[in-house]
């Protein structure tokens, strides 16, 4: 299957990795590295694009709000002013296909204008104006699942059967889209991992993942150094790369389409491991 992003083909006919670029002072893994004298220094933030798609990143995912668990609302004008020109020189100076992480409706329309090729909304475009502006924006969009708000979304999750609520919430989205003109070929689907779910739920999810993958869309899977790992192994953010990689190929053999990582080097090793032994399994 192919997505049409602005300009731009992408083949998710196989796993495709997805490399994170959060132009936030407050993201839980890395939010501030882009960041010098507490303002966004554009120029290490494209290098750090550049990096992901040497390392074969088939799209930089790049967010201006950050989504931890408790992190607070950012202005328009500061999203508006982290990502667009990052976005812009990504497509203009590196062919990127580039992934705007927003629910802001003004977000979406000035980085479509400037060659973005993908939305990306934690909200699932529920924020007002996102749903109109990501339709005439004519790109693929990605429906993410969260209960809840970044700012209470972990203190007391709670579900009947995860799987079952996170699938009807997101053909509920999908409807909604379909609605307002946005063609089942431009939907994505994302379960929403971390996003209000305890580890339970979060395994849950991925151990049946091929349930939401089985609604006929393709699925993008956000797994990379989330606190589940804390839970799990007992690491710090940034010694979870061997359970990150777990997890990333755990949910491509369950049929993710996407892959949104923060460590694209090894994740892309890791896939390319698993595609040799599938092939050869497969013939």
């Amino acid at each position: 299957m192919q997505l049409l992003c602005g300009t731009r083909r992408l083949d998710v006919s196989r796993p495709v990795v997805m490399g994170i670029l959060n132009t936030t002072p407050d993201s839980f893994s890395d939010g501030g590295n882009y960041y010098r004298d507490n303002r966004l220094a554009l120029d290490l933030a494209v290098q750090k694009g550049a990096q992901m798609l040497a390392e074969g990143a088939q799209v930089i995912d790049v967010g201006g709000e950050s989504t931890r668990p408790g992190a607070k609302p950012v202005s328009e004008q500061e999203e508006l002013d982290r990502v667009v020109p990052v976005v812009e020189i990504l497509v203009r100076e590196l062919g990127a296909i580039v992934s705007i992480d927003t629910s802001t409706a003004s977000v979406i329309r000035e980085s479509a204008a400037v060659g973005a090729g993908i939305i990306n909304d934690v909200r699932a475009l529920q924020r007002e104006g996102a749903l109109a502006a990501a339709a005439a924006s004519g790109l693929p969009v990605c429906l993410m699942h969260m209960q809840g708000e970044p700012g209470n979304m972990q203190e007391r999750p709670a579900y009947h059967d995860v799987v079952v609520e996170v699938k009807d919430f997101l053909l509920a989205r999908v409807d909604a889209c379909c609605v307002a003109g946005i063609s089942a070929e431009r939907i994505i689907l994302d379960p929403g991992f971390g996003f209000g779910k305890t580890l339970e739920h979060n395994l849950t999810l991925l151990a049946r993942l091929a349930e939401v993958q089985a609604l006929g869309y393709p699925v993008l899977a956000g797994l990379s150094r989330k606190s589940m790992l804390a839970a799990l192994l007992k690491r710090d953010v940034h010694e979870r790369l061997p359970g990150s990689l777990a997890l990333a190929l755990a949910a491509a053999e369950r049929g993710a389409a996407i892959i949104r990582v923060h460590d694209v080097a090894a994740t892309v090793d890791a896939l390319s491991v698993m595609a040799a032994i599938n092939q050869i399994k497969n013939n």
